[in-house]
Parts: C-alpha cells; structure tokens; sequence
C-alpha cells in the first residue's frame, strides 16, 4: 500500500513532508460558495421551540441561584452558630 502524498503514515510507513504543489490553492468565492451551500444545510428552530427553550434556560437558571442562595444561607448559619462570627 502507497502512502498518497499528505497523507499521515500508516503503520510501519513514513510520512512525507507536504510540498507547496500539494496544497490546494485558496479561492475566496468557492469559499463563500461552500458556506453558503452548508449554512443552508442547517435546520433552524421554530420560532416556538426557541421560546421554549429560553423559558427552560430562564427557569432553571433561576432555580439554580435560588438553591445556592438557600444552600449559602445554610452555611452562613452554621458557620455563625458553630463559630460565633457575624
């Protein structure tokens, strides 16, 4: 089995270093062609489903600071009451 110019080595094979010809040449406008062809591949939320899912984010993200406002109370009491700071 041939190593193709590029290519990483395969077992037991060395890897050859890449040369300018083998690198592909930049074209801006096949660029913007090539993103454009896979933005149009991507499958956009529904209005819908992104106000529900900021409503889940909003909600759990409020739940989340009310159970470390509560669990930091907590420790703020016991760190009172075992050391008598505060």
């Amino acid at each position: 089995m041939r190593d193709e110019p590029g290519s990483p080595a395969t077992a037991g094979g060395s890897a050859q270093p890449l040369k300018d010809d083998d690198l592909a040449k930049f074209d801006p406008a096949q660029y913007v062609r090539d993103v454009r062809s896979e933005v149009a591949k991507v499958t956009w939320p529904s209005r819908r489903e992104t106000l529900i899912t900021t409503g889940l984010v909003l909600g759990l993200s409020a739940l989340a600071a009310m159970f470390f406002l509560v669990t930091d109370q907590i420790i703020a009491f016991a760190m009172r009451y075992l050391f008598g700071l505060g």
